[in-house]
């Protein structure tokens, strides 16, 4: 019995080196083929020269006036050349490496050719010969390829596998969503998609494959948050007079922000369920006061509360302010970190065992097999996304269902929060404490350096520190950006010996990194030369100015992080981009580095300008690629799916009705996967 989930080997002429091949692509199953969808489409209308758009890719038709030559040069290239007569004017074609197309062109006779339009000098680089009778309204699908495996062989070979297995491709959307949204039949979307009839059925089946893509997207990550919410949980139940009387006498006053983002954590809290909750605020919002309230919470209730950094160098940070806020009240702070002694990490355990500790700050120790926790209630991850999803899973087997926080201090846009974190409920800190100053950025050309070594002067002779950060550790031939190492030697000469200037970059020793970095916090070093090693939540109160080299090189959302490494105390600080970008996109970014200091809408401004797959700068981050929709072009269309995704797992006995036993089938194949595919 034939099926979607039969291996492409099954398929008449792919042989083991053509599986291989495929699976180069991503290509296992059948299904995986016929979801294999082109990119764009080549339509071979014939154009008229005059209204031709520069570099558009188009189908031009006349007489040929000259006789092909071939042109060699290199080893095995050679270039083909004639003169075709269109609509009165000589247009001068050109196929390269493709000799064999001489047969083809005969003087004097008609022919249509399919190439890339140069508009300047009225010249085409062709990739096909068309034939003037019978081709001009074909549409050739274009799909990703590789030197494995080419275009006409993906294409015969998806010919194939949907001639063959076209009869048992059922579709997977609910009736009544494809008749509401007159979508077409998964059968005829998927053969629209790759054998368009014309560009209205194309668009058709495009449409209805993005939001099938989409709900199923949508209807696997609800299942996930919908089976954690039936999941028991512990239930905190946290002194209420306690906790008031902690946050009264912190030093500041909590934004409303924080204390709504408090409110909605302390709810979780008590619920008899696990809380599964992002936190996710700009840098400096307060999101570890926030936190830190949580877990006071927790040990209010007689349970332990643990907080995982990515770095050493920040749990530490986490440990010395944890200790400072809660100093006075029942609370035990322990760090633990990989760098302990035997001893000291069998002297910590023991007190985590048993309970001693109830606050425990470390690094992706605090998942090893020997720690044991005595009752651990509530679990928060610290810049969440550079944690693993094992390694997350494996902190929340640590107690018996303990709560969980994420934080993040990456800002992500309304667009890609319900995509990135759609199976976690989502707490927005969106205002920055009362007083603290904006960061005043500004943009430079590379002949304007001066002006920025003469603003480091001014802030270091105002007791002021300065990071400069560039992309390279070392220089290289192939980009012309500044790098650390010869920045470091220049600024030594520059500043010195009046002040210290110091380097930090990646291929360093963790014990060197950390080194530098407590010289620079205890403002040993004045100038500090890094690569974006420093980018993640390190607090240097004295840094007021950071200056980044060659800027156009950075995403805006790791500008936006960079940027937030000064302006942690209560000096005005600065930020100054160095950068000469080569087109509009480039200029439009620095723009807005220099317009805002508001996180969302640099994400939402890079978003635009990159685009969704990009955002994060990280591929870790979890936000996933689509293969058709477009999250931020047709976020509409997402929060419709998961809407309509929300109210499939809500209808009772979904499962059992014979229309979704397709879709039932599908979820089964897939086991309701925590992660993207």
């Amino acid at each position: 019995m034939l099926s979607l989930q039969d291996s492409v080997g099954s398929l008449a002429g792919v042989g083991p080196k053509r599986v291989d091949d495929l699976k180069t692509l991503g290509i296992f199953t059948v299904e995986d083929l016929l979801l294999y969808f082109p990119t764009r489409y080549d339509t071979y209308e014939v154009q008229s020269p005059s209204q031709a758009i520069d570099q558009q890719k188009l189908t031009l038709q006349g007489t040929v006036m000259s006789e092909p030559v071939i042109a060699r040069f290199g080893y095995k290239k050679n270039r083909l050349s004639f003169r075709l007569m269109v609509e009165n004017e000589i247009v001068m074609v050109t196929f390269f490496n493709q000799p064999y197309l001489k047969n083809k062109i005969e003087l004097g006779k008609d022919i249509a050719v399919y190439g890339k339009w140069d508009g300047t000098h009225k010249r085409l680089a062709g990739t096909k010969v068309i034939s003037v009778t019978t081709e001009h309204n074909q549409f050739d699908a274009v799909y990703p390829s590789n030197k494995a495996i080419k275009q006409p062989t993906i294409r015969k070979f998806i010919k194939v596998a949907f001639d063959k297995y076209e009869s048992v491709i059922a579709s997977l959307l609910p009736p009544a969503l494809i008749e509401r949204y007159k979508l077409v039949e998964r059968k005829d979307m998927i053969r629209e998609m790759h054998f368009p009839s014309d560009d209205e059925s194309a668009n058709h089946a495009r449409r209805t494959a993005a939001y099938e893509e989409f709900f199923l997207f949508q209807l696997r990550l609800q299942a996930i948050k919908m089976e954690n919410q039936q999941k028991n949980g512990i239930s905190i139940l946290y002194h209420n007079d306690e906790l008031k009387e902690f946050i009264q006498r912190l030093p500041y006053q909590l934004t409303n922000a924080q204390q709504r983002v408090i409110n909605e954590i302390c709810r979780d809290l008590r619920r008899p369920v696990q809380m599964n909750r992002l936190l996710q605020g700009d840098v400096g919002s307060g999101k570890t006061v926030v936190a830190a309230i949580a877990m006071y919470a927790t040990i209010t209730a007689g349970l332990q509360a643990a907080i995982m950094a990515p770095t050493e160098i920040l749990a530490s940070q986490h440990a010395q302010n944890l200790a400072q806020l809660f100093e006075g009240l029942p609370v035990n702070v322990g760090l633990l970190t990989g760098s302990m002694t035997a001893k000291q990490h069998r002297e910590l355990t023991a007190q985590i065992k048993n309970g001693a500790i109830n606050l425990i700050v470390g690094t992706h120790a605090l998942i090893q097999e020997s720690v044991e926790y005595a009752n651990l209630g509530l679990i928060v991850t610290d810049e969440q996304h550079r944690f693993g999803v094992n390694q997350r899973q494996k902190f929340r087997e640590k107690g018996e269902e303990p709560d969980v926080l994420a934080m993040t201090a990456t800002p992500i846009p309304r667009t890609l929060a319900i995509t990135a974190y759609g199976e976690m409920d989502v707490s927005v800190i969106d205002e920055l404490p009362v007083g603290r100053k904006q960061i005043k950025t500004s943009w430079l050309k590379s002949n304007q350096v001066g002006v920025a070594w003469e603003k480091v002067k001014q802030e270091l002779l105002n007791g002021a520190q300065t990071y400069v950060v560039t992309p390279l550790i070392e220089q290289s031939e192939t980009l012309d950006v500044q790098n650390a190492q010869d920045l470091y030697e220049e600024l030594q000469e520059y500043f010195g010996p009046q002040y210290q200037v110091g380097l930090l970059h990646g291929r360093m020793a963790n014990d060197e990194k950390d080194a530098i970095m407590e010289a620079f916090k205890a403002n040993k070093i004045q100038v500090l030369v890094s690569t974006t090693v420093i980018e993640v939540g390190v607090d240097v109160k004295n840094a007021s100015l950071m200056v980044v080299y060659d800027a156009d090189r950075f995403g805006l959302a790791q500008l936006h992080q960079l940027r937030g490494r000064v302006g942690r105390g209560s000096r005005q600080s600065y930020c100054i981009l160095i950068a000469d970008p080569k087109n509009q996109v480039g200029i439009q970014r620095m723009q807005t580095m220099v317009e805002t200091t508001d996180g969302f809408v640099v994400a939402q401004r890079d978003l635009e300008l990159r685009g969704s797959g990009d955002v994060l700068g990280l591929k870790q981050s979890g936000v996933p690629e689509f293969k058709v929709g477009d999250p931020v072009g047709e976020l509409k269309m997402l929060q419709i799916a998961k809407s309509d995704a929300e109210n499939l797992l809500l209808t009772p006995s979904w499962e059992t009705k014979t229309e979704n036993l397709p879709l039932v089938e599908y979820l089964t194949i897939r086991k309701l996967q925590t992660h993207f595919d």
